[in-house]
């Protein structure tokens, strides 16, 4: 099942540095018709994006991570591509940090419900 409009099967790219953690969010957005990329760190994440182009990226890092590496960039919060953070310390992170003017679309807290992950992208991205 492809999900979006007509035949574009929507592309993810997932950024963290547990390969466990990876393979659990692909498994569940590929059996729900997603492609996946995927990116140990966010500067592997930046040249990652770029290459595959996807439609969401979900990063299982820390915010200054990301952010001193790159991956989130003028050029990636221009694009609108919508980026979801994976955190552990997610419930911190949103009373201190403007998320919305990061570029951040969204928060997910660990342990992440892929199905509450799955759900949100297709409705992030049926539009």
């Amino acid at each position: 099942m492809n999900i979006g409009l007509g035949n574009k099967r929507r592309m993810v790219l997932v950024v963290g540095a547990d390969p466990h953690a990876r393979a659990i969010l692909r498994n569940a957005l590929e059996g729900a018709g997603f492609s996946v990329g995927e990116a140990a760190d966010g500067q592997e994440g930046e040249r990652t994006t770029l290459r595959i182009r996807p439609d969401a990226i979900l990063a299982d890092l820390a915010l200054e991570t990301i952010d001193s590496s790159g991956a989130i960039t003028a050029k990636l919060k221009d694009s609108h591509i919508p980026v979801y953070i994976v955190s552990n310390a997610a419930d911190a992170l949103v009373g201190t940090v403007a998320l919305h003017d990061l570029g951040i679309s969204g928060v997910f807290l660990k342990p992440v419900d892929p199905a509450v992950v799955v759900q949100t992208l297709k409705l992030q991205l049926a539009a």
